[in-house]
């Protein structure tokens, strides 16, 4: 049996969660932290991409999912927004430190309001076809944006396993 849409976007919001915790790890060097980043950066993009399309889309179709689906919308674009903040070659400075405690306070939040509230309201809408169908969709998906993004820089990857890693030195 397949995991299901939920087990598959918890998974990524458990790599999200751990990825923002090593981002800012008090000890961490900067040249730690531009990996770390680089991986979390990937993790996100990939994940919005898939979960955009293959959870708030059909449910944007519905009356029910309509606010919860563009609340979470609008959230994925403050996450995107931050790490744009994050994206400049000086990662040294405590301002560019405290724009990744925002961000890993963003996500934290997104992720905690998308388990409790969200997923409860798209469970509701879509029958366990659907979800199966879906998640399907969505882990193959996950996977080829994850490497369709990790392209664009020198130092991330993606393992067989679908995971994003550290790029091979």
């Amino acid at each position: 049996m397949s995991a299901s849409l939920f087990d598959l976007l918890h998974e990524s919001h458990e790599i999200q969660r751990q990825l923002c915790r090593r981002l800012t790890a008090a000890r961490a060097s900067t040249a730690q932290r531009e990996q770390v980043f680089l991986q979390l950066k990937v993790e996100l993009e990939a994940h919005a991409a898939a979960e955009e399309r293959f959870l708030y889309v059909p449910l944007l179709m519905t009356d029910p999912g309509l606010s919860s689906s563009r609340h979470a919308l609008s959230e994925h674009h403050q996450i995107e927004e931050l790490c744009e903040e994050l994206s400049v070659s000086d990662k040294q400075g405590e301002a560019w430190l405290d724009t990744a405690r925002r961000l890993g306070e963003k996500v934290r939040h997104h992720l905690k309001e998308e388990e409790r509230k969200f997923f409860k309201v798209a469970g509701r809408i879509l029958d366990t076809d659907k979800k199966d169908n879906l998640g399907r969709r969505y882990q193959k998906d996950l996977v080829r944006m994850r490497k369709k993004y990790a392209a664009d820089y020198q130092r991330v990857g993606v393992s067989r396993a679908g995971e994003v890693v550290a790029a091979p030195r």
